[in-house]
């Protein structure tokens, strides 16, 4: 299943080997997605201000800042918090996967990669962030009111800015609530993944939202050995 783009799907492409760039590049544009390049940690940044793209493309390793870096000041600032963000890396060992996924990123592919598949996973970030409205378009649960289509969410009034992994991850368990989710079937629904890899990334993504939800996060409740699942509040 892909993702049409429209014309609001702008990818920034990070990355300070020119082949790799060229190469995600083609693929996107490709795929009908509109793209803008960078090769270094600052002009990234300066980039996301200026672009506001619907998604990144980040190397892990970049000169000036590394991805890491990179990331973690793109989720600090209120104007890029919620952009969905793939990181690329030449490393294999899970610890670097478990430090981006902790900074928020939404995703990891592993060089080498291909380049359908790295396609693919943009347009499944990207569909994240859109929801189809059925019915009400408002969910409230306990102090929590989410918007479906203006993928907006708020905590007692005030709003919180989630990624589009995070606004997912929090409506599919919002429209389950009171029922287990199993990880197995939240990377499935939320990353369109086979649920026999990194379901640790469901944990990483579940500890940041109730971070961000601040006490209402301790509305999702583990269910050791199984998943997680979102207490039946009423609005």
């Amino acid at each position: 299943m892909t993702k049409a783009a429209t014309e609001a799907d702008r990818i920034l492409v990070v990355d300070d080997e020119p082949d790799i760039v060229a190469l995600v590049a083609y693929h996107l544009a490709k795929a009908k997605y509109r793209v803008a390049t960078a090769s270094t940690g600052p002009d990234a940044l300066a980039m996301a201000a200026r672009e506001r793209p619907s998604l990144i493309v980040l190397d892990e390793m970049l000169p000036g800042l590394s991805g890491f870096d990179v990331l973690a000041r793109l989720r600090a600032d209120r104007e890029t918090a919620s952009v969905g963000v793939l990181m690329l890396t030449a490393r294999k060992e899970e610890a670097d996967r478990i430090r981006g996924l902790e900074l928020g990123a939404d995703d990891y592919l592993t060089k080498p990669f291909s380049p359908q598949e790295l396609v693919l996973r943009v347009g499944a970030i990207l569909r994240r962030g859109q929801t189809k409205s059925e019915g009400n378009d408002t969910l409230r649960i306990g102090p929590i009111t989410i918007q479906r289509a203006a993928h907006r969410v708020a905590v007692n009034g005030h709003e919180v800015e989630l990624t589009p992994t995070e606004f997912k991850l929090l409506l599919t368990l919002a429209e389950r609530r009171g029922r287990v989710q199993a990880r197995a079937h939240l990377l499935e629904t939320v990353w369109e993944a086979a649920p026999d890899i990194q379901t640790r990334t469901v944990d990483m993504h579940v500890q940041r939202l109730r971070t961000k939800l601040h006490p209402a996060g301790d509305l999702i409740e583990t269910v050791r050995g199984f998943g997680y699942r979102l207490a039946a509040k009423d609005g």
